[in-house]
């Protein structure tokens, strides 16, 4: 007797909630748009940057002692039309460091090996808009650098797309 007295009691109190002025908005359709845009936009701001996994990868692979290799490192100043082309030389190069921890047995080698599936999955979504200008470098045409070196200007160059 006394739990259906409190369910009737709390549908009472959520149908005077719903009636109140807060949700009268909803009623009409500019309250909805006004509704779905703040719900939308906090969303559309967290995910600004599609390579935000693979920055928390390279955060955890900066510092790895047990990778020693050296790498194709793109300049991270290169021209804005080269920036996709750059990116991929990046990750194209993290297949080198995923050999290179197979054979070693690394303790980052499940990071790096999401670093390259991440990059993927993005490449895969927008196909290749960027066409090879005079510009643009391949892959083996830049400098090889050491790991550290790598890591460094790969996070340079994410963090220059994600503005």
């Amino acid at each position: 007797q006394k739990i259906h007295l409190k369910s009737v009691c709390l549908q009472y109190q959520l149908y005077r909630l719903l009636n109140s002025h807060c949700f009268c908005l909803l009623k009409n359709g500019m309250g909805l748009i006004i509704f779905f845009l703040c719900a939308y936009v906090p969303k559309t701001e967290a995910s600004h940057c599609k390579w935000a996994e693979v920055l928390k990868d390279l955060e955890r692979i900066k510092t790895s002692k047990d990778i020693d290799v050296s790498l194709y490192t793109a300049d991270t100043d290169e021209d804005e039309e080269c920036q996709e082309l750059v990116m991929r030389c990046f990750f194209l190069e993290t297949e080198v460091i995923i050999q290179e921890c197979s054979i070693k047995n690394c303790s980052k080698t499940q990071d790096v090996w999401n670093i390259w599936k991440n990059g993927n999955e993005s490449f895969k979504k927008s196909k290749l808009t960027s066409t090879k200008s005079e510009k643009c470098k391949e892959c083996e045409e830049y400098e090889e650098k050491n790991f550290t070196e790598f890591v460094q200007n790969f996070v340079k160059v994410i963090q220059r797309d994600c503005k």
